[in-house]
């Protein structure tokens, strides 16, 4: 099954279904028509969403493997969130809950967090466990 994320329109309100692989693409509100910007937020996915969301992308995505009960992730949010701002349309990035997580968590060798995983073309390209600050992170968005 195609994931689809839903997103809002800024303009009417209407809920739009975005295809995975259109997410780091500007669209239109289907009820309005106005411009539907590139995701511009980090997305919460499991397992299934991230394997097709990184497949079919053609920017960079940023994985953020976190818990609720870690404080350092719970510090890190606001700037990974700053960052899906400042890269929407140029890279993507995505949320894993490793407690509702494990298998993929293991399945990318997390063994602390937060854990950043950058992928290019579905390959890790690379990964860092720890909070390097907003402007290392967009570095290594770049380098991908």
């Amino acid at each position: 099954m195609s994931y689809s994320a839903i997103r809002t329109c800024a303009n009417c309100g209407s809920k739009n279904r975005v295809p995975g692989r259109h997410l780091e693409h500007t669209g239109k509100c289907g009820s309005c028509k106005s411009p539907l910007p590139p995701l511009n937020e980090p997305l919460d996915v499991d397992e299934n969403a991230l394997t097709q969301i990184v497949q079919e992308a053609t920017v960079p995505v940023l994985v953020d493997f976190w818990a609720s009960w870690c404080g350092p992730c719970m510090a890190a949010a606001p700037e990974v969130r700053e960052l899906a701002r400042e890269m929407a349309g140029k890279a993507l990035v995505l949320k894993v809950d490793t407690e509702e997580n494990p298998a993929l968590a293991a399945r990318y060798g997390v063994q602390s967090i937060p854990n950043f995983v950058v992928l290019r073309n579905g390959r890790v390209v690379s990964q860092r466990a720890g909070f390097g600050g907003r402007a290392g992170m967009r570095r290594w968005i770049e380098e991908a």
